[in-house]
């Protein structure tokens, strides 16, 4: 069961509201709103005043981000986001629910996965040029990526190759890694959606996975998939005292990568996309900048970056209308003008979102190629 309203409000410290006005400057739902209005100052107002049915028909309940930005500027230390995803929770008890993208899909088969007798084909993409283990005591998580290579194909969307880079920078540095192959969705955006259901079954399946594997450690080259299997795991599922790490952390570790020199940019302008679960979330920010100079490119930076930096503009795939496009716009314009040739993330989600928005626009603006940076780093072995 969802805690009430009024425990809500005190678990998250919405009371603690000071009505200033700075989520709502700051918010990009509310700047790039389609029509109407709503902000973050505006529903917390709502929950203080106990109006639960207008909180649960707020267009922001659904449409938040749940960036974190607001969070990030907030003198009162109000966890809007967290209290968005318990809110949604209690919606959901009371049969509201937001829209779904892509037909639903996406969580069709998240919910899918959650069947105990499910067998999986997810491991055709491991070629024999790649080295993984049976009992290794590392696990490469590559969360939905063999899912979302067959979804997103036509968007230049880099997909299993991004896996296949982790395998190829894992075994560089001495490691054949456990691939389960009967791993699931981790359930980051059931979770976030308030689908709590469903998120405990996929979480319960892979704890019992990562558990029977023996394995200390779990590679993730999603922040989505860390910060779920980091935080919300032992917070809401049930603990594992596994070190999870997005690989970019591993290699800000790593002898071989951290000693690597900067040399001449010999690879030109790249700019960087903070995605919102590695950065504001988990406060990793330095370690993909100095990867992105051992590559071999000049860091120019977005004048919005780090802990201000935009959202990918959609979230938990759901929502995604005009004000969404608003938001990826405003954010391939910025990195563009900053002379780069190549926009950098370390997240698949901000790929295939700023991807859509790039190829499905009529702008006359020349489009900037969007890499993530694992398959970047892997060119350098």
């Amino acid at each position: 069961m969802a805690n009430t309203l009024r425990e809500i409000i005190q678990k998250n410290r919405a009371w603690l509201c000071l009505d200033c006005g700075k989520c709502s400057s700051v918010c990009p739902i509310t700047i790039h709103l389609a029509d109407g209005y709503t902000s973050p100052r505006l529903l917390v107002e709502k929950a203080l005043s106990s109006e639960e049915d207008l909180i649960l028909t707020d267009p922001l309940l659904w449409s938040c981000l749940t960036c974190q930005r607001c969070s990030e500027i907030c003198p009162s230390q109000v966890e809007f986001s967290e209290l968005i995803q318990d809110v949604r929770v209690l919606a959901g008890e009371k049969g509201h629910s937001g829209s779904c993208t892509h037909s639903g899909m996406i969580q069709t088969w998240s919910r899918m996965m959650t069947d105990p007798e499910l067998h999986q084909n997810r491991l055709d993409w491991i070629g024999p040029d790649l080295k993984v283990s049976q009992d290794s005591e590392t696990v490469y998580f590559p969360g939905c990526l063999p899912y979302y290579q067959e979804t997103f194909y036509g968007l230049d969307f880099e997909g299993l190759e991004i896996a296949r880079s982790a395998l190829k920078i894992l075994n560089h540095l001495g490691l054949e890694p456990q691939v389960l192959e009967n791993e699931r969705c981790c359930g980051h955006d059931q979770y976030w959606q308030g689908d709590l259901e469903t998120f405990h079954k996929l979480a319960g399946l892979n704890l019992d996975l990562l558990r029977e594997s023996g394995a200390k450690r779990v590679i993730t080259t999603c922040p989505e998939c860390a910060y779920t299997l980091k935080y919300t795991y032992p917070e809401a599922a049930g603990q594992h005292n596994l070190e999870i790490l997005h690989l970019v952390e591993l290699l800000g570790e790593e002898e071989d990568w951290s000693n690597r020199k900067p040399g001449i940019a010999q690879n030109g302008l790249a700019t960087y996309q903070d995605p919102c679960r590695l950065g504001r979330f988990e406060g990793v920010y330095q370690q993909p900048r100095d990867l992105i100079g051992r590559a071999g490119y000049q860091l120019i930076e977005m004048d919005h970056n780090r802990r201000s930096s935009i959202c990918c503009g959609t979230s938990c795939w759901s929502t995604c209308g005009a004000g969404n496009k608003n938001i990826q716009n405003r954010r391939l314009s910025e990195a563009r003008s900053t002379g780069a040739e190549l926009l950098i993330t370390t997240c698949l989600k901000c790929q295939i979102h700023l991807n859509c928005a790039q190829l499905g626009s009529d702008s006359s603006e020349p489009r900037i190629q969007i890499r993530d940076l694992i398959t970047v780093l892997a060119e350098l072995i």
